[in-house]
């Protein structure tokens, strides 16, 4: 394999899993890396071409919303690779049907292969031992096999979440359970470097497993997570509000990569 890649204008866009939401980085634009600035990172080092990344994804957005807002946009920038991940705000919702949402995303792939840029779909993770995320982990598996055959359908690449059975280990979650830790986002950007065939020195990182621990210490702990985490986004449901109202993209435009460790 060859340590060079074809890609020069990488765009992503998507929600909060793409904005790099549960990796803090105050030296990052927007304050948070991410998986996607980990991968333009990689790239960037592994072209000789003058290299560029625009980042259009905002936390809390529906896949209807990326539809309209991120879809042109993205493509008016003239990427030749754009990574996708949508949908998870929306089968996490009471009642949404992931038959109608394929139908919604297979239109938006067809608009993103358009040009003939390389495209990435990404699975949902197998959460089926998280707090909530649990819940819809039936719902999750139809829709990724939606993706699937979407994926093959338009000829587009996947990064299967789900098969990467490392994203069940608690320390690859933030405090919310709802985002990637840094150690996670370090993860999934392994994964998407070994979809696209880039060699890279990432990882994936298996941490050592976790000692057991008392069922109290446990309880205590999922009961502080409900109080800041889970009741603040009940409240957002039944206000109609989103974590990222008022929020604007990070990169919206295509600007140079400083490679960074």
């Amino acid at each position: 394999m060859s340590d060079r890649h074809p890609w020069t204008r990488f765009v992503a866009i998507g929600d909060s899993f793409t904005e790099g939401i549960g990796d803090p980085d105050p030296s990052s634009v927007g304050g948070h890396r991410g998986w996607a600035d980990r991968v333009a990172d990689a790239l960037a080092d592994g072209t000789d071409e003058d290299f560029a990344y625009a980042n259009l994804a905002v936390r809390g957005r529906l896949l209807r919303q990326i539809v309209d807002e991120q879809v042109e946009a993205a493509l008016a920038l003239g990427p030749d690779l754009v990574t996708v991940s949508a949908g998870g705000n929306d089968v996490i919702r009471p009642g949404s049907d992931p038959d109608e949402l394929a139908e919604r995303y297979d239109g938006m792939v067809e608009q993103l292969r358009r040009d003939g840029a390389t495209v990435v779909l990404f699975t949902g993770p197998d959460v089926g031992t998280t707090p909530v995320l649990g819940m819809v982990r039936g719902k999750t598996a139809v829709y990724n096999e939606h993706l699937h055959a979407i994926a093959l359908k338009h000829g587009a690449l996947v990064t299967n979440l789900w098969a990467l059975r490392v994203l069940r280990d608690p320390r690859m979650w933030a405090p919310d359970r709802l985002h990637h830790s840094p150690l996670g986002h370090a993860t999934v950007a392994a994964a998407v470097l070994d979809t696209l065939g880039v060699p890279h020195a990432l990882g994936p990182s298996v941490p050592e497993p976790l000692a057991a621990r008392p069922w109290r210490e446990a309880r205590v702990e999922d009961l502080g997570w409900a109080k800041e985490y889970l009741v603040p986004w009940v409240v957002r449901r039944v206000r109609g509000t989103s974590s990222g109202d008022g929020v604007t993209a990070k990169r919206t435009t295509l600007q140079p990569v400083t490679r960074r460790d």
